[in-house]
């Protein structure tokens, strides 16, 4: 390998650490166990990973949890993403951020 290719060496894929992966996964069963969700599916790209969650399998994904490490410093990297593309909450701590799925602070509109 050349000097060049560890100066800057190609970041793999962003993924979430088990830390993380189990708060993502106690809201998911506390919503699966109140019927709000049937089922979620997991990525990691080179900037971001993604926990999309459906409320039925084959539908778009109802919420996206995304994890951007690129804007760690900036706006904070968690961010919730609901239907259309719009950002319920964002934030530098992944506990506050999935706040916004306690139960009262929103209702499912069908």
């Amino acid at each position: 390998m050349s000097d060049a290719a560890d100066a800057h060496p190609l970041p793999g894929p962003v993924f979430f650490d088990r830390r993380e992966l189990d708060q993502i996964l106690r809201v998911y069963g506390r919503m699966v166990a109140s019927g709000e969700w049937r089922d979620y599916a997991m990525l990691g790209h080179k900037d971001v990973a993604e926990f999309a969650v459906f409320r039925r399998s084959g539908d778009a994904p109802a919420y996206r949890i995304e994890k951007r490490p690129a804007l760690r410093l900036r706006q904070g990297q968690w961010a919730v993403i609901g239907e259309g593309g719009v950002i319920l909450r964002r934030g530098r701590e992944l506990a506050q951020v999935l706040r916004v799925f306690d139960s009262g602070r929103f209702t499912v509109v069908e």
